[in-house]
């Protein structure tokens, strides 16, 4: 075990180094959230009058939206760097050493989740100058990020055996961009779930965006509702687990193929 966890940090820092050396990247990645958080949340500001937001800054209740947006569209993309490294065989190549062969599929899956992190902190921090109120204090904004990372990693390496199955990219980003609009706006991105249509609310019940949406917000709250929290971490922690088993029994598909 101790081993597979060195390998796997070791995978993830070579997938770190690409970030570190194209510092550029991480900038244009947190162009999207400023759009969202700040034309978004300029453009809808009334809409708290509405009632059910919880709070009368609709600036407060985008944030966590917009880091649980940023996270999904980010990990999403995941599978494209598998797909890289199967195309350039590179992938092949470290099928003949004896490094885990969990790691290699896992090293891709930390690598985007110490990212998703980061810019998590970052979009809090930008609702914060931007005039945003976190009641919850770090603790708060400790399970936000948390949230956030837990759906990447959901994402993140459904990704990755997504990448695995098809090895194109067209199809990749067709998947991709099918599901990430139903995906948001079928949540409580934007709009308090008692402003929503009663089918909407109902099938953002069982979207893991919004599990890790309605975390995040009642973990920044005045008040946090800790079994509601902890009940949606349990469950994007469950689905993170088998997400990452899925990918990992993918992996070990491809390598037969080879």
């Amino acid at each position: 075990m101790s081993m597979a966890v060195s390998q796997t940090w070791y995978m993830t820092q070579r997938q770190l180094m690409v970030f570190v050396r194209q510092p550029a990247y991480a900038i244009i990645t947190l162009v999207q959230p400023v759009i969202w958080l700040f034309l978004f949340g300029s453009l809808f500001r009334k809409v708290v009058e509405l009632g059910g937001f919880g709070t009368t800054s609709y600036l407060d209740y985008l944030v966590p939206g917009v880091v649980v947006m940023s996270a999904l569209s980010s990990n999403m993309w995941a599978g494209m760097t598998t797909l890289d490294e199967i195309q350039r065989g590179t992938l092949n190549r470290f099928l003949t050493t004896p490094i885990s062969r969990a790691a290699l599929m896992n090293g891709n899956v930390v690598n985007n989740g110490l990212v998703t992190a980061f810019q998590s902190v970052v979009i809090v921090l930008l609702g914060l100058l931007g005039g945003a109120d976190y009641p919850g204090g770090i603790a708060g904004i400790a399970v936000l990020v948390l949230a956030s990372v837990l759906l990447g990693t959901v994402f993140g390496a459904l990704s990755n055996a997504l990448g695995m199955l098809v090895r194109e990219r067209e199809s990749i980003i067709g998947i991709n961009t099918f599901l990430l609009l139903p995906l948001t706006f079928l949540s409580s991105a934007f709009m308090a779930p008692a402003q929503m249509p009663s089918w909407m609310r109902h099938i953002a019940d069982f979207n893991p965006l919004n599990w890790a949406m309605v975390a995040g917000r009642s973990a920044l709250s005045a008040d946090p509702d800790w079994g509601v929290v902890l009940g949606r971490g349990a469950a994007l922690l469950g689905l993170a687990v088998v997400a990452v088993w899925l990918s990992i029994r993918t992996f070990r598909s491809y390598q037969r193929s080879v």
